[in-house]
C-alpha cells in the first residue's frame, strides 16, 4: 500500500486475525491470507470444554469440536477468507466468490485457534467485569498501574482545568457537586485522564524517538475497543488513552512498538531488532500487556 500505511495491534486481545492460511477458491488460484496478529497464545483447545459462543450479530452457526459458535458473516471486496475474534465473538469476512463450503472448511481447519481466542476473550471480559468502576465520590481507579481515589471537590479547591491529581495522597479531585450523577463523574474523570494521557504519551514519545532515530509528527488519542495503538508512514502516532491506567512499562512498550514502525511498517525480524535495540525485554512486556485487564469505564 502506498502513501498511508498503518499498522496496529490488539487491545485486550480482541479483533485478533487468524494465522496465515490460503483461502480456497473455486475459480481462482489460492491467495495468501490476511496479515496475522502479533501474538499467538499457547493452545488451549485440547482442554477446552464444549460450550456456546454467540456473536450478538450472528447470522450463521457452526459446530467446532463440540462447541456451538454463532458468528457474524459478511461478504466484501477482499481476496481471502478472514477470521477475527473480538469482545463480541467471532466474525468472518469472505470474498464474494467464496462458497459457504469454503468458509466451513476454513472454520473447521482453524477450529482450535478460534476456540482458543474465544476462551481468552471470555476470560478477559470476566477479569474486566470484576474491576468495573462505580463512578462515585471515593471510587478507586488505576492510574499508571497504581490505585487512585476519586474525590468530588465542589469548591474547585485546586488549580487546573476540571480536576487535579494529588500524587502524595493518591487522590484525583474533580470539580463536581456532591449530587453529580455517575455519568457526570465518569465524564469529568475521563476528561482529566485523557489530558494526562496526552502529556505522558508525548513525554515518552519524545524520550524514545531520538534513541530510535525517528521523528514522530503528530499524536492523536484513540478510544478504540480493539487497539492499543497504530503508526503511519508519515510519522503520525495514535495511542489508546486507556493505556494511562497501566504501568509505565506497558506504556513504554506500546510507544516503542509504534515508533519502531517508522523504520519498518511490518512485524518482520528487522522490526523486532529495532524494538530490541532500546527494549531488550520487549517480549516480557508484550506478554504482560496481553494479560492486562483494564477496568470497565462505562457508567
Amino acid at each position: 500500500m502506498k502513501g498511508f500505511v498503518q499498522l496496529a495491534f490488539d487491545l485486550f486481545g480482541p479483533a485478533e486475525p487468524e494465522p496465515p492460511r490460503a483461502a480456497p477458491a473455486p475459480s481462482a488460484p489460492s491467495a495468501p491470507a490476511a496479515p496475522v496478529g502479533t501474538d499467538h497464545a499457547l493452545p488451549l483447545a485440547e482442554v477446552f470444554q464444549p460450550g456456546t459462543w454467540h456473536h450478538p450479530r450472528a447470522n450463521r452457526l457452526v459446530r467446532l469440536r463440540g462447541a456451538e459458535v454463532g458468528y457474524e458473516f459478511l461478504r466484501g471486496k477482499r481476496r481471502t477468507i478472514g477470521l477475527s475474534v473480538g469482545t463480541e465473538g467471532l466474525s468472518v469476512r469472505a470474498p464474494r466468490w467464496s462458497t459457504l463450503g469454503d468458509v466451513e472448511a476454513v472454520l473447521q481447519e482453524k477450529a482450535g485457534w478460534v476456540l482458543d481466542k474465544l476462551a481468552e476473550a471470555r476470560e478477559r471480559a470476566e477479569r474486566q467485569a470484576s474491576s468495573r468502576i462505580r463512578w462515585a465520590d471515593g471510587a478507586e481507579l488505576p492510574l499508571l498501574g497504581e490505585p487512585v481515589r476519586l474525590a468530588l471537590d465542589p469548591a474547585h479547591g485546586f488549580s487546573g482545568r476540571g480536576g487535579a491529581f494529588d500524587a502524595a495522597a493518591r487522590v484525583l479531585r474533580v470539580g463536581l457537586p456532591r449530587h453529580a450523577s455517575e455519568a457526570q463523574i465518569r465524564d469529568a474523570a475521563q476528561a482529566w485522564l485523557m489530558r494526562h494521557a496526552r502529556t505522558v504519551f508525548t513525554q515518552r514519545l519524545d524520550h524514545f524517538a531520538p534513541r530510535l532515530g525517528v521523528q514522530w509528527t503528530r499524536l492523536s488519542l484513540s478510544n478504540a475497543d480493539t487497539r492499543w495503538g497504530s503508526a503511519s508512514a508519515d510519522g503520525r502516532i495514535r495511542l489508546n488513552w486507556r493505556l494511562i491506567h497501566l504501568s509505565m512499562d506497558a506504556i513504554d512498550y506500546v510507544v516503542v512498538h509504534e515508533l519502531s514502525h517508522l523504520h519498518h511498517m511490518d512485524h518482520s525480524p528487522r522490526f523486532w531488532d529495532v524494538v530490541a535495540s532500546v527494549m531488550p525485554d520487549h517480549a516480557e512486556r508484550r506478554r504482560a500487556l496481553k494479560d492486562a485487564a483494564l477496568p470497565f469505564t462505562e457508567g
